[in-house]
């Protein structure tokens, strides 16, 4: 059985050969089916992957944030931090009282603003982006300043640059007077204009509740009674927060937590919008390449079992004398399907040669528009397996009915007509 199947797929393939005028018909109609396909479906996922890797680039698509003012305790927040779609969550304070005053530490009067403070913590996703590494606070407040990450325009109007010290001040109304604190600061990180074009403080969470307890009337001993942080003690009761500033895991986790909120009857800032755009060019194209791979998988399996079949036709004597000679039904089936399965490789390796040509000069194209990682037409090598392996199926699929006429032959008819 084994010798029969090695002679007749031997025999298939010298066969293949000799007739290579047609086999390269074969193989060329092959390549003018494929080609488009693979350069279609390189286009589609080169762009979608070009534009979804654009929305992770930057954090704040995957940011959701309270639209209005809540009361989220600190319990509430750590079951969000726990949901698997979510990498990052910190409380946010009163918009109100969460500004700060900075000055350099040089003391000029002249260079100072008003700054929004902006809780951050280990792994914010903004500053890691950035590579702004996020700054604790101090173990000993006394002794050492606390370091916060500014945005550019921050260090831009104040001359800062990382490392430097200045100093923030904080104000309020307290019992009829005017009061003023300070806190020693230095310069963690610098966020770029791309992350942030306002002035903005990210500082560690401790020390923006700390802005608010003062502006509350309260005092924060931490952070030196001599530096003028004195005030009513902190209540004993569970603190919550109006707000928080959450981040996804994924563009899909965005649309899925902010369903997840609508059901609490929280509403959420996303940026759901620029990524649902994204997603229904992805399902749109996925239609079109669908409807366009099933009606040329449809005209493929026709024209492959048309092709086989004219070539059983005309080889029906040398398959008669190859069951004349002792070959069974099972061996005589691999003629045909085994020159189906050279002409589906061959056409398949020419078209990826076709595809890599064109996807080079696509890409080519668009290089001005795109970054160096960036491509508008790309495929992986999953996706050249996965279209060997459909190419190989549809072709053998549409043998088999042929492969079986040929099993069939009866000798003596074939030998009878000659």
């Amino acid at each position: 059985m084994a010798k029969n199947v090695r002679t007749i797929l031997g025999v298939a393939c010298r066969d293949y050969l000799h007739e290579r005028l047609l086999s390269a018909c074969a193989v060329l109609g092959l390549v003018a089916a494929l080609s488009p396909l693979l350069i279609l479906y390189g286009v589609k996922y080169g762009l979608v992957q070009t534009l979804t890797e654009r929305l992770l680039q930057d954090p704040r698509n995957l940011e959701i944030t309270p639209v209005s003012s809540g009361k989220f305790t600190a319990d509430y927040l750590a079951r969000l931090q726990a949901h698997p779609d979510v990498i990052f969550v910190v409380p946010r304070t009163r918009s109100i009282s969460a500004t700060m005053t900075l000055r350099g530490a040089s003391g000029d009067s002249r260079r100072e603003l008003v700054a929004s403070l902006e809780p951050s913590g280990p792994g914010d996703p903004l500053l890691a982006r950035y590579a702004a590494a996020f700054s604790p606070m101090p173990s000993n407040l006394a002794a050492e300043s606390i370091g916060i990450t500014i945005s550019a325009t921050i260090a831009e109007k104040l001359g800062l640059a990382p490392n430097d010290r200045l100093w923030g001040r904080v104000e309020r109304r307290y019992r009829g007077a005017a009061e003023t604190a300070r806190v020693s600061l230095h310069v963690a990180g610098i966020l770029p204009l791309a992350a942030q074009q306002k002035d903005v403080i990210y500082a560690p969470l401790p020390l923006v509740q700390a802005t608010e307890d003062y502006r509350d009337g309260r005092g924060v001993p931490e952070l030196g009674e001599h530096n003028g942080w004195s005030g009513d003690p902190l209540p004993r009761e569970e603190r919550t927060y109006p707000g928080f500033r959450l981040h996804a895991r994924s563009l899909e986790a965005v649309v899925a937590l902010r369903a997840a909120f609508a059901a609490q009857n929280i509403e959420v800032y996303t940026r759901a919008e620029e990524i649902e755009q994204v997603t229904s060019l992805s399902r749109t194209l996925d239609l079109i390449f669908a409807l366009i791979c099933a009606a040329t998988a449809a005209g493929f399996l026709a024209s492959t079992a048309s092709s086989v079949l004219a070539g059983i036709k005309r080889k029906e004597r040398i398959l008669g004398l190859l069951r004349l000679n002792g070959f069974t039904t099972g061996s005589l089936m691999l003629f045909p399907l085994a020159q189906t399965a050279l002409t589906s490789l061959a056409g398949f390796l020419l078209s990826g040669g076709v595809y890599t040509a064109a996807a080079a000069v696509i890409n080519r194209m668009f290089r001005p528009d795109l970054a160096d990682a960036e491509h508008i037409c790309r495929l992986l090598p999953e996706h050249f397996l996965l279209a060997l392996a459909a190419v190989l199926l549809l072709s053998l699929l549409a043998a088999i009915g042929p492969a079986l006429r040929a099993a069939r032959i009866e000798p003596s008819e074939v030998i009878r007509e000659y």
